[in-house]
Formats: C-alpha cells, structure tokens, sequence
C-alpha cells in the first residue's frame, strides 16, 4: 500500500495491490546475488538515529494491519525473524499515512504493553482480512479485544496512556525519518530502506536485509 492510494475511498484502498508486491514462493536459499544500491534498496540521505548495541544491527519492518500485503508478508517475516542472526535487533513499526491509522498504531502498542502480541498479533491480521472486522475505530478494537479474554478496562487504560501516545508519534516520526513510500517495507541501521518494488518480491527484500545488515558494520 502506497500514500498516492489514500486519495481513493477507503473501500477502494483496501482492494488495490500494495507496495509489497506478491509474495515469491521459493525459499530464501536461492543462489547468492548481489544487490545494488538504488536499484534494490537506497541509502538515506541522512541517517536515522539508531542503537540497538555494541556489535547489533536494527532492522524495522514497517507494516499496516488493513494492508493485504503486509498480511501475507507475516507468516514468512515471522519465521524469517526466528531464524535471523543473532546480532540483529528486530522491530516492528506500524505506520499511519493519515489520522485513520491511528487507532491500529495504539492497537499495536498497547498489545505490546500488555506482553499480548505474541498471542494476538497474526490473529490481528485474520480478523481483518479472513474474519473482515475493520478493527480501525476505538470501540470497534475494544469489542475484538473483549472476545479475545483480555481485560478490557485494563486494555483501555494502556491504550489511552502517555506511553502509548508517545510509542505512536515516535513510530509516525521514524516512519517519515525513514521516507517510508508504502507497506511492507523495511529499513535497516538507520541507513538503508527497501521494499517489494525495489527489490522485485518480498523475499528478495529479506535478501538484501540479510546483506545490508551484514555490510552495515563495514560501512
């Protein structure tokens, strides 16, 4: 999904191809190739703030959860993070290309407040596209998140607090530092940033974060 679609009605937006082009489905473990700078990936102009630790590399993936890409790219980001090297710190940052995608930012946050993201973050993504719940208003995510067994006046007061308000401008803020176009796309050391149209499908994309990642502490 790309910022030139949200011109488009919000039924229309939710239909049309994203950034992330469709998924390719042979494993990561093709033969090697090189990518090249502007072709496959960018530099950024400038740097993006980023310390994630002596020896560490910080890889973002920046997502929305109504972006049809971004739902079929889970499964494969998923397993790909599990099995990713252990110098990378991997982080997962929900964007909002105008005020409507706020409460799925707060959503996210306040999930990962609450230690409940590794129970209900893919089950985020199937009630939006296989179940067809919005989930983009307050009271539409609260009535989801009472069906899930969490406690809903708790669930509210994280939602609501400084801490998830601040995570969510912090999130917009590094979304635009990184010159974010569309969803899924990823950025990596502050430095670069790729997605499914540079790269040609996403599991390219997977391939030239494993090599900026590894040539980050050369360059």
């Amino acid at each position: 999904m790309n910022r030139r679609e949200f011109s488009l009605s919000t039924a229309s937006v939710l239909a049309i191809s994203a950034l992330g082009l469709p998924l390719a489905t042979p494993a990561l473990a093709q033969a090697p190739r090189q990518f090249k700078e502007g072709k496959d990936y960018v530099r950024l102009s400038k740097p993006v703030p980023s310390d994630p630790g002596a020896g560490k590399v910080e890889v973002i993936e920046f997502f929305w959860y109504s972006c049809s890409h971004c739902n079929a790219f889970e499964p494969t980001f998923d397993a790909w993070a599990k099995g990713a090297p252990k110098n990378l710190v991997i982080r997962r940052i929900p964007v909002a290309f105008n005020a409507s995608f706020a409460p799925q930012q707060k959503l996210y946050y306040t999930l990962e407040g609450m230690g409940k993201l590794p129970e209900l973050h893919a089950k985020v993504f199937r009630a939006v596209h296989v179940e067809k719940l919005p989930l983009n208003k307050d009271e539409l995510i609260f009535e989801w998140i009472g069906k899930q067994g969490v406690d809903v006046a708790k669930f509210k007061e994280v939602y609501n607090s400084f801490t998830v308000s601040n995570q969510v401008r912090k999130a917009t803020q590094l979304q635009n530092d990184y010159q974010v176009e569309g969803v899924p796309s990823m950025g990596v050391a502050g430095r670069y940033y790729t997605d499914g149209t540079m790269a040609g499908n996403m599991d390219n994309v997977l391939r030239v974060v494993e090599q900026l990642a590894a040539q980050a502490p050369k360059s």
